[in-house]
C-alpha cells in the first residue's frame, strides 16, 4: 500500500511539474508574441511619421515649381502602400517603394531647383525626413531582435514541443532589399 501511494505521489509531481512547465512556456510565448507585435507596431509609427511628412514637403516645393507630376503621383502611390501592407514582407516591400520614389523625387526637384536648398522649412523637412529614416531603422533592428530572441524560444527543444502545441510560429524578420548590395554610382 506504501509503495503505491509514492508511486502515485511520483506521478501527480510528475503531472505538476509538466504542468508548471507547460503554463510558464505558454505565457513566455504569449509575451515574446507581444513583444514582436509591439516592435512591429513601431515600425509602422516610424512609417506612419514619415509618410505624414510627405504632404508638407509636397506644399513645400509646390510654391516654387510645377514639378513632376508623374514623380509626384508615384510618391503618393507608395506613401499609400505603405499604409496597406499588413506583412513584414509587405510593409518590407511597400516601404523600400516609397524609399526609392522619395529618393527619385526629392533629387529632381532639388536638381531642377536648386533655390530650394536655401529654404528654412525644406531644409527642416529634409532633417525631419533623414531623422524619420533613421528612427525607422532603429525600429526595424530592434523588431529583428525581438523576433529573433522570440524565435529562438519557439524553434529550441523542449519548448518547441508546446509552442507547436499552441500554435506559436517563427516571426519574420525584415531583410535588406536585394539592392542593398549594389554600390551606387556617384557622378561629379
Amino acid at each position: 500500500m506504501k509503495k503505491g501511494i509514492v508511486i502515485l505521489f511520483v506521478i501527480v509531481f510528475l503531472v505538476g511539474i509538466i504542468a508548471g512547465y507547460s503554463v510558464s512556456s505558454y505565457n513566455k510565448f504569449v509575451s515574446g508574441q507581444e513583444a514582436v507585435n509591439t516592435a512591429k507596431s513601431d515600425i509602422s509609427v516610424q512609417l506612419q511619421r514619415r509618410a505624414d511628412l510627405i504632404p508638407n514637403f509636397v506644399a513645400t516645393v509646390k510654391g516654387y515649381s510645377d514639378y513632376e507630376q508623374s514623380t509626384l503621383t508615384a510618391v503618393t502611390e507608395a506613401r499609400a502602400a505603405v499604409g496597406k501592407a499588413q506583412t513584414v514582407s509587405e510593409v518590407d516591400a511597400a516601404s523600400t517603394e516609397l524609399d526609392k520614389a522619395i529618393s527619385v523625387w526629392v533629387n529632381a526637384v532639388t536638381e531642377a531647383y536648386p533655390d530650394l536648398k536655401t529654404n528654412t522649412q525644406y531644409v527642416a523637412l529634409q532633417d525631419e525626413l533623414a531623422g524619420t529614416e533613421n528612427r525607422i531603422a532603429t525600429a526595424r533592428r530592434d523588431y529583428n531582435n525581438t523576433a529573433k530572441q522570440y524565435n529562438l524560444k519557439v524553434r529550441s527543444f523542449p519548448s518547441n514541443i508546446i509552442a507547436g502545441m499552441f500554435g506559436f510560429e517563427k516571426a519574420d524578420l525584415f531583410e535588406a532589399d536585394s539592392s542593398a548590395s549594389q554600390v551606387p554610382t556617384v557622378e561629379f
